[in-house]
């Protein structure tokens, strides 16, 4: 799947701290699928300032990360409960669509 730099970030922030072995194994894959290598870092220029993240949004091409059956369910967990809380922010909105309609 396809993610640009805001899914990367928002979905490191929506994947689960605690559950079962399985899906803390899963998560921590996922985790180190979604962040950035050194060069994705220069390329896209990717700085953090006052616990903001900017990059170059020219430089976002997307990144194809493989998203197996387990992990999917666990986003679409994440982000349902997000929603039935009312917790689902604009942030969210690209990656709710992608997951869970």
């Amino acid at each position: 799947m396809i993610l640009n730099v805001l899914d990367r970030v928002t979905l490191l922030g929506v994947l689960p701290e605690q559950g079962d072995f399985v899906t803390l194994k899963i998560v921590r894959q996922l985790r180190e699928s979604l962040s950035f290598t050194e060069e994705e870092l220069r390329d896209l220029e990717i700085k953090q300032t006052d616990g903001r993240i900017f990059w170059n949004s020219g430089a976002d091409h997307g990144k194809d990360i493989q998203v197996g059956e387990k992990a999917t369910d666990i986003i679409v967990a994440s982000l349902k409960q997000l929603n039935d809380q009312k917790k689902l922010t604009q942030q969210h909105y690209d990656l709710y669509e992608k997951f869970c309609v």
